[in-house]
């Protein structure tokens, strides 16, 4: 079956020369350099970098609580991973130890999935190290607590959030999609089955409850606590409740390709497609999303780089589970064109400040990070290159040093 999917895998490839114009290797090291820079800038203080302001030259940082703090760590492994030198690896290992205090507390959210796994997981993948073991099935129980068995669903805010009524209601964001990788990881490293089974029912209730009938995505699912029924769908960070706002519909391309790689139940892959191709469909001509596709602001509207950058990595490995050769090849094909879109000088931040990219969009109903260099969009850009890498050489994504 391997050497099956290798053989497929190359076919692929050699048939989208024309289109795999992106040089990996050298936009790799365009990325390390930028890292660099950040890293050196950060050395005197244990802050992790979070976005920088259009501009500014200067990194927001944060500390091991906020939700996009294991990005940076896991920035750092990528590029260890990448080059091999150590002082990536000190660095990574220096950052990734910052998040650990996170298991030593209850579950603030579901984010502990994008903090440690990102940083810790791709630690223990790297170097086969048991701290890192230990640290993600403490964080996979944690994350567990929130799971609610009547709704079948992973509560993602415990706390007051406008329009989901906790904590009278149960509510459920599509970003959590994400975070059942740990579960899945944690049910093969020790955890037990029940990981493997909340994180297969969080799937399933979601992709029942949370997507229109053309596969477009609600941000947040709100719940009856007590009879685990859908009360609406709504959002937080897109444009309005019937809108498809750009990275969560990212989040779900992504997250049902992971479920697929971990369950191999083919609804699974038939629903990453369908939602996958809604949000091609849609795309504007250089395949970089307006925040929400439906702001009646388009084409003034700002982009939102960092949901390219989760799809296009998500469509790499989407590209190699879809046995239609035309599609699979569709798949790669658009997944190249977005890192060339996002390596042009438009989107590349070069020296405009030390970040990898620009023009990203995190909160803009809130007024937050609007058209800015964000950390979870470099994070998923070099996480797509070295994709890309590894598929021209056919080895596998997952592999250990």
């Amino acid at each position: 079956m391997k050497l099956l999917a290798l053989a497929l895998l190359a076919a692929l490839f050699l048939g989208s020369c024309k289109t795999a114009s992106v040089k990996t290797d050298s936009t790799l090291r365009y990325c390390l350099r930028q890292a660099s820079k950040t890293l050196a800038a950060a050395e005197a203080t244990v802050s992790i970098p979070r976005s920088i302001a259009p501009g500014s030259r200067k990194w927001y940082c944060v500390n091991y609580r906020d939700w996009t703090s294991g990005f940076w760590p896991g920035i750092l492994w990528y590029a260890y991973e990448f080059n091999k030198q150590p002082k990536w690896k000190t660095a990574a290992e220096c950052y990734s130890r910052l998040l650990f205090p996170l298991v030593d507390s209850s579950a603030i959210d579901h984010d502990i999935g994008f903090q440690l796994y990102c940083s810790a997981g791709n630690g223990y993948r790297l170097t086969g190290d048991s701290l890192y073991r230990n640290i993600l099935l403490r964080a996979a129980d944690s994350l567990a607590t929130l799971y609610n068995a009547k709704v079948g669903t992973i509560l993602s805010w415990p706390r007051e959030v406008p329009g989901v009524d906790w904590p009278l209601r149960h509510n459920t964001i599509m970003d959590n999609m994400i975070n059942l990788e740990l579960l899945f990881w944690a049910s093969k490293h020790g955890g037990g089955k029940r990981l493997y089974d909340m994180a297969v029912s969080h799937a399933t209730v979601t992709m029942r409850n949370q997507f229109r009938p053309d596969y477009t995505s609600y941000h947040v699912v709100v719940y009856d606590t007590a009879t685990g029924k859908k009360i609406r769908g709504i959002t937080h960070q897109g444009f309005s409740d019937g809108s498809m706002w750009a990275r969560g519909q990212a989040w779900a391309i992504y997250g049902y390709t992971m479920v697929y790689r971990e369950t191999k139940d083919q609804r699974f892959l038939d629903f990453a497609q369908k939602v996958t191709d809604v949000y091609l469909e849609k795309l504007p001509k250089d395949l970089i999303p307006y925040w929400d596709f439906d702001d009646p602001a388009i084409p003034a509207a700002p982009r939102d780089a960092s949901a390219a950058a989760v799809t296009a990595s998500a469509l790499l490995e989407l590209s190699t589970f879809v046995t239609d050769r035309a599609r699979s090849k569709m798949y790669f094909d658009k997944a190249v064109a977005m890192l060339t879109a996002l390596s042009s000088e438009k989107y590349q931040s070069r020296n405009t400040n030390d970040a990898f990219l620009l023009h990203s969009t995190g909160h803009k109903p809130n007024g937050g990070e609007i058209d800015a260099s964000i950390i979870y969009a470099d994070y998923y850009y070099i996480e797509a290159l070295l994709r890309l890498k590894k598929l021209k050489e056919q080895r596998s994504f997952y592999e250990k040093l």
